[in-house]
């Protein structure tokens, strides 16, 4: 009692509801199963009273054919037919009479079981259908009715033994033969019987399972044979005026509505004053955001109640976010500054610790190609670290465009591939694939192919940065009824949780944790891969579970080429030579670039020679007919790379011309190749890169 006093005032409501509720659902319950029971008992009696009424009708029917076949089975002339076989006897007094007898088959046997003569109407077309087995059965029992199956369908037999008319009880003499009278329960005997029960009469098979059917009340009569098997099922349906179908429905009619208007009541009572002040609780207690917004939607005062509840809400969420920004703004100022610092600061240490360690006369082969191993990936990135803040840098000054062209995504697929899996270190174990697409596309797409790659090859470093053992796989998908492509980038590393990746993409932001410490950046790829996909028009996510790996996936409108292909002469090169002993010009300003360059080249047995700038590196081209290959510096006096280049093509178009630059950008490299360098190569220089041109320049050459 206590407990019920302490609820509020709508659980109070929904207790008196409840209670009014079950008293009305055991009166209705009451009156349906009395209603049930009801409609049991009238149809029990029903049935009753119609099972006797059939079977006294079916006994009925079957009395006039007994009557005849006792009558006829004493008759003293019969029995002097079964001795003498008169056949006119026959005709004259059994033939003649054969329709009084109201059956379709009569029958004259001996004792010896043969046939001595019959009668069949047309509807009988069997010549001795009576059972040898049954006459032994009727020799004791004198008279027996019972049912057999023939071709022309069940037939009704009445079969007694022949006495002569002094032995009334057939118990003082012998039988003389056996007589029999039959009648074919075909349709007009069925109809007929239907008429007389005022029912419907049809017969079925034996052992057919009989339905209740509750509009109905069926009868049924098992038809025996001689040896009281069931031959078939004799069924007499009569309609069940009487049900009480309308009254279980009313009832349930009744407790429908009952349970809707208990549920109307309800809901609006919970809507109306339950929700509004639990809202108005929770405001309270949380301050919740949500609860404010669902309760401004109330009408009257409630409504009034969740907007004043917004203006202060409002007020205290902008003061909450100047804070916050004030505090983030700091945090990652000094994040970004000690992170750059220390970024930088660790590659510098390697590079100068490892190069005053390589002066020590002492140390062993092994040690210094360690030491220079260690010094070579150092520089990497610091590079790699320069470029990224250069690339963020120009992407906030808004100096980077889309540069749209028409793109073969297949061909661009397998060169990323190509490129990017010689870059995979050994130590790790990496399978790394392209991932299958059902649907490819054959027609160039639309896009910035520079920024395109850059997304990929970003997304695919990272992968691999955070993967040791399992796969990296790259693909796209094309969803052509949204006009959507989009791009897969899945593998099998160390994961991230989810604080991680609400700020994965956010600028110098790394992932820390104890599969990361070892390795190195600013955090800024994530970013840059970002601003590209949102420059294209698209948007970029991420899932990711610790331990089984990240899925990285971007998407933009997919846009075909509709501009006509250009046919491209290939390009012809007229020079003809060894891959030795060439003679190569190095278009550089800086001495010390130079001498790298001229060591790296010089390792492959060919000749170099030297221009400080442009208008040098023109005139040594046009006064020497020997040089096979020039390496331009885009940035030098008097003429830049460019101008030099142009001047070259024009006394010498089949010339092979390398740039190099210390420009890494997208664009730079887009722009290269727009002029029609035959290659790039960046700076700081990459021994193989070198290599790796001057095989293929020189491989062409000789083809």
């Amino acid at each position: 009692m206590k407990r019920l006093i302490r609820l509020n005032t709508y659980y109070k409501l929904l207790m008196l509801i409840l209670s009014a509720s079950i008293f009305f659902f055991v009166i209705y319950i009451t009156l349906y199963l009395y209603t049930i029971q009801e409609e049991r008992n009238f149809y029990k009696i029903t049935y009753n009273q119609y099972d006797k009424e059939v079977r006294s009708l079916f006994r009925l029917n079957s009395k006039t054919t007994t009557a005849t076949i006792i009558d006829v089975t004493h008759w003293d002339n019969l029995v002097s037919y079964t001795i003498t076989k008169d056949k006119k006897w026959y005709d004259k007094y059994i033939l003649s009479e054969f329709e009084t007898y109201s059956a379709d088959y009569i029958g004259v046997y001996g004792l010896d079981q043969k046939i001595i003569n019959k009668t069949a109407s047309p509807k009988i077309k069997s010549l001795d259908f009576i059972p040898k087995e049954m006459m032994t059965v009727l020799y004791k029992s004198k008279l027996k009715k019972f049912y057999i199956k023939i071709p022309e369908g069940i037939v009704e037999v009445f079969g007694a033994t022949i006495h002569p008319s002094i032995d009334p009880k057939k118990n003082k003499t012998a039988p003389s033969g056996y007589f029999f009278i039959a009648r074919l329960l075909d349709k007009p005997f069925l109809n007929s019987l239907g008429n007389i029960s005022s029912s419907k009469v049809n017969l079925v098979p034996a052992h057919r399972t009989v339905l209740e059917e509750s509009d109905f009340v069926i009868v049924s009569l098992d038809l025996k044979d001689w040896k009281d098997d069931v031959v078939a099922t004799l069924l007499f349906k009569r309609p069940f005026n009487l049900n009480y179908k309308n009254s279980k429905e009313i009832l349930f009619i009744v407790v429908l509505v009952s349970l809707l208007n208990i549920f109307i009541f309800v809901y609006y009572t919970k809507r109306w004053v339950y929700n509004p002040l639990k809202l108005v609780k929770s405001i309270l207690e949380t301050g919740n955001i949500k609860a404010i917004a669902s309760l401004r939607k109330f009408k009257g005062e409630f409504g009034y109640i969740g907007n004043l509840f917004e203006e202060n809400s409002n007020q205290r969420r902008q003061l909450e976010i100047s804070k916050q920004k004030a505090e983030e703004s700091d945090t990652l100022k000094s994040s970004f500054l000690a992170n750059l610092s220390h970024e930088i600061r660790t590659p510098m240490n390697a590079i100068m610790g490892f190069s005053d360690l390589l002066t020590d006369a002492n140390l062993t082969e092994s040690e210094k190609l360690e030491y220079l191993k260690i010094i070579k990936n150092s520089g990497n990135n610091l590079v790699s670290i320069i470029e990224d803040l250069i690339e963020m840098s120009k992407i906030d000054a808004k100096q980077i465009t889309p540069n749209y062209k028409g793109l073969d995504i297949e061909k661009c697929m397998t060169e990323l591939y190509d490129s990017i899996k010689v870059t995979i270190p050994k130590d790790k174990n990496i399978q790394f694939y392209i991932l299958e697409n059902s649907a490819k596309i054959t027609e160039n797409i639309l896009t910035d192919e520079t920024k395109l790659k850059q997304i990929i090859v970003n997304l695919i470093t990272n992968a691999v940065k955070f993967t040791d053992n399992g796969f990296v796989a790259f693909g796209y998908t094309v969803h052509k009824e949204k006009g959507i492509l989009a791009f897969t980038i899945e593998d099998s590393g160390i994961g991230m949780s989810t604080n991680h990746l609400k700020v994965i993409f956010d600028r110098f932001r790394r992932i820390e944790g104890d599969g990361t410490t070892e390795l190195t950046g600013l955090g800024l790829g994530l970013s840059i891969s970002k601003a590209y996909v949102e420059m294209l028009g698209g948007e970029i996510t991420v899932t990711s579970t610790i331990g089984v790996g990240s899925v990285f996936t971007f998407s933009f409108p997919l846009k075909f080429d509709q501009t006509e292909k250009d046919i491209v002469s290939s390009k012809t090169i007229s020079f003809s030579g060894n891959q030795e002993n060439e003679i190569i010009l190095i278009a550089e300003d800086d001495t010390i670039n130079f001498l790298l360059l001229k060591k790296i080249i010089e390792s492959k047995n060919h000749t170099v020679l030297r221009a400080f700038n442009g208008q040098e590196a023109v005139t040594i081209c046009t006064e020497n007919p020997d040089i096979s290959l020039v390496f331009m510096d885009i940035k030098m006096p008097i003429l830049s790379g460019y101008e030099a280049f142009e001047k070259i093509k024009l006394i010498k178009p089949g010339l092979p011309v390398i740039a190099q630059t210390a420009y890494s950008s997208a664009e730079e490299r887009e722009k290269i190749v727009q002029c029609g360098f035959n290659d790039y190569i960046t700076k700081p220089l990459d021994k193989e890169k070198v290599f790796a041109i001057l095989d293929v320049i020189f491989m062409e050459i000789n083809s």
